[in-house]
């Protein structure tokens, strides 16, 4: 059994369906001492090397993490990813690279073809605990866009969409509406992606 790790309530409805413990970051030691025998990092991502559409699954090679340190990333048992998935590495960052020149930047320095703000933690942890892990990706905002404020602000406690802040950041700037709603739409899109992983 390997414990998966989430960063939003969405991620985690996908990831129950595998009949595996799930869990948000905070929770990810507790799935080892549980007894998890490695863990998955899962769930949407940043996209870094050009040309990733919406909803390309990326199964990360290895990951790196800021300070430059490698950690190299398997599949677990009993997995199976659609055909057409990439194998590549994956950045772990701490907050959300939300530019096209940020990305491009962190995709020239560390050769990664995707970000999140889960695996990175997840790689240590596993590390540290003589365990494997696996990074599991679909892309939700490709490498060329710039994010809207209101994406910045959306997450909550729990993995679920801080409205309230979405709401307030869209009334001070109306104009990032039609940005917000494409952000929306091609979460979507790699929820979907997510959706065609068998995790077990």
């Amino acid at each position: 059994m390997w414990g998966i790790v989430v960063g939003m309530e969405a991620e985690a409805r996908i990831a129950r369906r595998s009949g595996q413990k799930v869990a948000l970051p905070a929770g990810a030691a507790g799935l080892l001492a549980d007894g998890a025998g490695g863990l998955v990092s899962f769930g949407i991502a940043g996209g870094l090397a050009p040309g990733l559409a919406p909803g390309t699954l990326v199964i990360a090679s290895e990951v790196v993490l800021e300070d430059g340190s490698r950690f190299p990333a398997g599949l677990p048992p009993g997995c199976a990813v659609p055909e057409g998935a990439m194998r590549a590495p994956v950045a772990g960052a701490a907050a959300i690279v939300p530019g096209a020149a940020a990305k491009r930047d962190l995709h020239r320095r560390t050769g990664a073809v995707a970000v999140d703000l889960e695996s990175g933690g997840v790689a240590r942890l596993c590390a540290d605990a003589g365990v494997p892990f696996a990074v599991i990706r679909a892309i939700a905002d490709p490498a060329e866009r710039e994010l809207p404020p209101a994406a910045l602000v959306g997450m909550g406690p729990g993995g679920r969409v801080a409205l309230g802040a979405v709401l307030a950041s869209v009334a001070a700037r109306p104009g990032q509406i039609p940005a917000l709603v494409r952000v929306a739409l091609d979460t979507r899109r790699a929820l979907r992606a997510l959706a065609a992983v068998r995790l077990a």
